[in-house]
C-alpha cells in the first residue's frame, strides 16, 4: 500500500487550494442568504398550511 504513506499524504496535502479571504467571505454570504431564504420559504409554507387547516376546521386556534 504505497499510496497510504506519510509521504503520499504530504504530497496530496500540498495539492489543496485553500480559499482566500475574498472567496471565503463571498461563499459565507451566499450560504447565509440561501439559509435565510429557505427559512422564509418554510415559514411561509407552514403559515399557509396552518391557515388552510384552520379554514377547514381541522385544527383550532
Amino acid at each position: 500500500m504505497k499510496w497510504f504513506s506519510l509521504s503520499g499524504i504530504v504530497k496530496e496535502n500540498k495539492k489543496i487550494r485553500w480559499p482566500n479571504f475574498k472567496d471565503l467571505s463571498t461563499n459565507s454570504v451566499q450560504v447565509l442568504i440561501f439559509t435565510l431564504g429557505f427559512g422564509v420559504f418554510f415559514f411561509a409554507c407552514d403559515f399557509i398550511v396552518t391557515l388552510f387547516l384552520r379554514l377547514l376546521n381541522v385544527i383550532g386556534g
